[in-house]
């Protein structure tokens, strides 16, 4: 069965793609070589989406935003706008150095904000919120709000989207959709 999406008259998609069902592609994006979107992404206008990335079920790209080879994001990632990834550590102009690019993961449910950078080989967990202009220059925990310049965590946040106080016995809630969660040896479950 052949996919239904959207793509801009003036947006680019390269052979070899597979774009999922009920995905849009906004104006002037470029899908290069052998991408693999999932259903119900939304990628905005201006946005690269370099060969061999991997973006799950309902992606969201907002407007200039650069994904380069070696990214994939799982399922319900939000990217931030003009925020960009890396690929290459050391990178030089006068040294070609495809084939040794370096893998950044995005789990289900990050969200990464306006023009924050992601240094590859970093991978984010699970609901992490990268702050706006932050840039990431190590591993992110799942659930962990990060800030600033390097990337500093500064506390915790739900699945929905709000920030975690938790109490001395290490438990919080969600103010705003109850969900409830504990926070053990550094880390946040959703219980």
């Amino acid at each position: 069965m052949e996919s239904t999406f959207f793509a801009h008259e003036s947006a680019i998609i390269d052979e070899g793609c597979h774009i999922g069902n009920g995905t849009k592609i906004w104006h002037f994006s470029h899908i290069m070589s052998n991408c693999k979107l999932g259903n119900n992404c939304n990628i905005g206008q201006n946005v690269v989406v370099s060969p061999e990335v991997i973006l799950g079920n309902n992606v969201k790209v907002q407007n200039n935003v650069s994904i380069y080879t070696g990214v994939i994001c799982e399922d319900d990632v939000f990217l931030g706008p003009s925020m960009v990834f890396t690929n290459i550590i050391n990178p030089r102009s006068n040294v070609i150095r495809r084939g040794q690019y370096t893998t950044t993961l995005v789990k289900k449910g990050a969200s990464i904000g306006a023009n924050a950078t992601i240094v590859c080989g970093h991978d984010i967990g699970e609901y992490a919120f990268i702050g706006a202009g932050a840039v990431v220059t190590k591993e992110i925990p799942a659930y962990a709000l990060v800030v600033g310049n390097p990337a500093k965590h500064i506390g915790w946040m739900s699945e929905y989207g709000h920030r975690l106080e938790f109490d001395n016995k290490g438990f919080a809630i969600c103010q705003e959709s109850k969900e409830k969660y504990s926070l053990v040896n550094n880390e946040v479950r959703k219980v």
